[in-house]
Formats: C-alpha cells, sequence, structure tokens
C-alpha cells in the first residue's frame, strides 16, 4: 500500500521566519532553560530574539552573504542555539561540526563547505582550528563561546553581538531584511554524515525542510506551549535540529544540557517529555535496576513482582484475553508502591520519551511502558532532515516507527505501522537461502549486557 499523507502547512518561508513568528506569538513566555554553575536559568523568546538579533546583525557586520555557510563546533548548549539561529536569520547556512570530532575531520567539514566564520565552544575546539589554519583560507573570523579572544582571527560572543549593536544603528533591518529574503530553497544546513567509506560526506538541507519538520510534528498534535523539553541530544545531529524545528512550531520549553551523564540528574527540571537514543534507555534501565538490587529484600522482592504482574496483565490485553480483577488490583497496589518511584527519578511529569537514531530493543521498550512511560519510536534520514515516521501517545505499537509524517510518501503495508528490519545492505543470505540481519542479534546481546 502506498500512503502520501498531505500536509496543511502554512507558507513559512524560513527558518528565520519561523523563529520571529514565534517571538512574536510568544514573547513573553518562557523559551530555555539553561545551567550556569548548578543553578538553571530561564529565558523568555523575546530575550531570545535580541540576542540573536544582535549577533544576526555582528555576522552581517562582518560580511556574511545569503547561503555562505558559517561552522558550529560545540557540544548541545544554548549558545549552539543562538548562533544557529543567528546564522538563519542573518541568511547564511549552518554547518555543524561534534564536539568529538578530530581535528583533521573538523579542519576537513569546515574546509569542504567552505566556511566563512566558525563558532567555536571553547579552547579545545579552537586549538583543532589553530592547527589546521594553513587549511582553512576561507574562515575569516572564528567566534569563541568560552575561548580566549587573540585579537585578530578569534573573537568572542559579546564581541560579536557588539559589532551587530553598532551594525544596527545604521541598519536597523538589516535583519529582519536578510530573513524576508530568504525563500523556502535557499541553503539551511550542511550535515557531515560518515560514509561508508572515506571522508564524511555533506548533505544540503533546505529552509523549507526544516520548516516541514517543525509543522510536521505540530501538526501531530502532541506537544504544546505547556510541554517542557529535556534536550541533550547533539544539535549537530539531524535529530537534535528535528527538536529545535519543533520548538519554533510548537511553542514548548527546552531545558539544554548536553552532558548525556547529567540526563537523568538533569531531570529535575521535571520535562514532560524528552528524545534520546536507545542506549540512554539502556543505561536508565540498568541504574534503576541497580538501585532496586541495592535496596533490601522486600523493595527489590515488590520491584521485581510489579514487572512481572505488568508484564502479565500487558500480554493479555494484547492478546485480546481479559485481566482478572486480582491482577487489576495488584498492578493499582504496585504502580503506587514501586512505578511512581521510576516516574519520579524522570521528574515525574513524564508523558513520553522519544527514541530514534537506532532500533530500540522491544525488552526495553516494554520495560518502560510497563512502568507508565512510553516509548515513541521514530525513524528518519539525515537526507530526509530528520523525522519521516513516528508513533503517538494514541496510535502507538511497540517495535513499529509509527506512521509516517504529514507530506511523507512511503510504501507499507495495509496495517499502516512501519516497522525498521534493518538496511539491505546490512544484511546477508546463509547457505540455507535464509537472510539475516546482524543487528538484531546485536541488540539481543546488548540488552543482555548492558
Amino acid at each position: 500500500m502506498s500512503v502520501n499523507r498531505e500536509s496543511t502547512f502554512e507558507d513559512v518561508p524560513s527558518l528565520g521566519a519561523m523563529f520571529f513568528d514565534r517571538v512574536d506569538a510568544s514573547r513573553d513566555a518562557e523559551a530555555f532553560r539553561f545551567l550556569i554553575g548548578s543553578q538553571w536559568v530561564s529565558v523568555t523568546w523575546g530575550d531570545t530574539e535580541a540576542r540573536v538579533t544582535t549577533l544576526a546583525a555582528g555576522l552581517l557586520a562582518l560580511g556574511i552573504a545569503p547561503e555562505q555557510r558559517v561552522g558550529i563546533a560545540s557540544s548541545t548548549r544554548y549558545e549552539w542555539i543562538l548562533a544557529d539561529l543567528a546564522i538563519a536569520c542573518a541568511g547564511a547556512a549552518t554547518t555543524t561540526v561534534y564536539a568529538t570530532t578530530t581535528a583533521e575531520d573538523t579542519a576537513y567539514i569546515i574546509g569542504d563547505s567552505a566556511c566563512r566564520m566558525v563558532f567555536a565552544e571553547n579552547d579545545e575546539q579552537l586549538t583543532k582550528l589553530a592547527e589546521h589554519r594553513h587549511e582553512l583560507p576561507a574562515v575569516r573570523k572564528v567566534i569563541s563561546f568560552d575561548g580566549a579572544a587573540d585579537g585578530d582571527w578569534v573573537i568572542t560572543l559579546d564581541e560579536l553581538a557588539e559589532l551587530g549593536e553598532k551594525f544596527l544603528v545604521d541598519h536597523p533591518r538589516c535583519v529582519r531584511d536578510a530573513v524576508d529574503a530568504i525563500t523556502p530553497d535557499r541553503l539551511a544546513s550542511l550535515i557531515y554524515t560518515s560514509g561508508t567509506t572515506g571522508r564524511p560526506k555533506g548533505v544540503r538541507l533546505r529552509h523549507g525542510a526544516w520548516v516541514h519538520q517543525g509543522a510536521a510534528v505540530a501538526a501531530l498534535n502532541v506537544v504544546g506551549e505547556d510541554d517542557l523539553q529535556l534536550l541533550w541530544l547533539p544539535l549537530a545531529h539531524s535529530f537534535g535540529k528535528v527538536l529545535l524545528a519543533a520548538q519554533l512550531a510548537c511553542g514548548f520549553v527546552s531545558a539544554i544540557d548536553g552532558r548525556i551523564e547529567k540526563t537523568v540528574d538533569d531531570c529535575s527540571v521535571r520535562p514532560t517529555f524528552m528524545a534520546a537514543v536507545p542506549r540512554l534507555f539502556e543505561k536508565a534501565q540498568a541504574r534503576m535496576i541497580t538501585m532496586a538490587e541495592g535496596g533490601s529484600r522486600l523493595p527489590r522482592a515488590l520491584f521485581d513482582r510489579a514487572f512481572t504482574v505488568a508484564a502479565d496483565v500487558r500480554r493479555r490485553r494484547l492478546a485480546g484475553r481479559p485481566v482478572r480483577l486480582m491482577q487489576r488490583l495488584q498492578l493499582r497496589i504496585l504502580d503506587r508502591l514501586m512505578f511512581v518511584k521510576v516516574r519520579n527519578a524522570f521528574g515525574g511529569r513524564i508523558r513520553f520519551f522519544v527514541s530514534g537514531s537506532a532500533p530500540l530493543n522491544r525488552d526495553i521498550g516494554e520495560w518502560f511502558n510497563d512502568a507508565g512511560m512510553v516509548i515513541l519510536e521514530g525513524y528518519g534520514l539525515t537526507e530526509t532532515a530528520g523525522g519521516a515516521s513516528i508513533n503517538t501517545p494514541e496510535q502507538c505499537r511497540l517495535g513499529s516507527v509509527g506512521h509516517a509524517f504529514a507530506g511523507t510518501r512511503v510504501r507499507i503495508a495495509d496495517d499502516g505501522f512501519l516497522t525498521i528490519t534493518g538496511r539491505l545492505k546490512d544484511m546477508f543470505k546463509t547457505s540455507g537461502g535464509k537472510y539475516i540481519v546482524p543487528s538484531a542479534i546485536e541488540a539481543k546481546f546488548v540488552a543482555q549486557f548492558p
């Protein structure tokens, strides 16, 4: 069956236009939270607009032209978002570089994409660029988030903003004019992915692609202005960038901390949803089990009993069999005694998780579901600007990646749920004529030995 879910997107031409539309709709509402030391600091959409506008004007003052590339070599943080939005609002295009990328590959990506400027997170990233400066003749300026300026090639983020403030005095509409000139087919991002052979390959993504992603998430009607996302995913990856586009379209709040090891601790902000890769859910489950094993005999027994009863109830419901009254009562009591503790470890307000980038082991999905926290699997490609299909809280089938996004065409079986079995190139045929998918076997070992 061929499915073509038609979109009903508004005519928004660019990321910059999405951003200013969101500011106009939610100026005084909270937009982002980020850590300064150990304290969470909140900023509104209006605060963010003021900073983005001065940074975008700074880029224009330095001579950035439409669709010229500006790199961001940084981990996930509030400044990454400011830089990306400033690049978009100046009419330029973002080249993303993971903070963990080697100096050689960083130089290759920045050089291959012909970046004119680069945002660098700290001295570590500055050193990578300085070591290969002779290979980067097109780079005119490096703007550092935390590192020191050198009075020549490297300036600070505040210095870029100061340039922008001065430029705005004589050119008050420069940023709005730059945004107004952007059409949906203009280049917005270059995301480099590791190829099967050779150097990283750059994927060109237009403004219209990110607008589509944001609008497609909004069309699902599962998140809104009352939601709070905990954002740790790498924004250098298309999955992270989808979440930013979705925030512009839907208006939810993002609490940002790119340190994966702090993800569970950061749940003190009490998020209502969070996106992650399967490995994070595996680690979280292992941590919960370890905590239960470290307790007294009674809590561990209750912990095990709770998951046993919940699993039995789930299997009965899936099979269409009746759930006995005693089981329902047991599950209600065990939920109050044990599952609430598991949910509280994630802040106590999680409505759902989103999993992508790799297959989620079914046992992990069932474990979280039994504890009262559904994981919605999705699927996408960098080449499609990220998301292509996803489950929703109302329509969710474990083991599938749900239904196609609005405006996305897929060929699928009549039941409509897309299931990913693996890449064709990852499959091989045995001498008996059977196809084997090694990734599925690997997933089982990962679940057994986290």
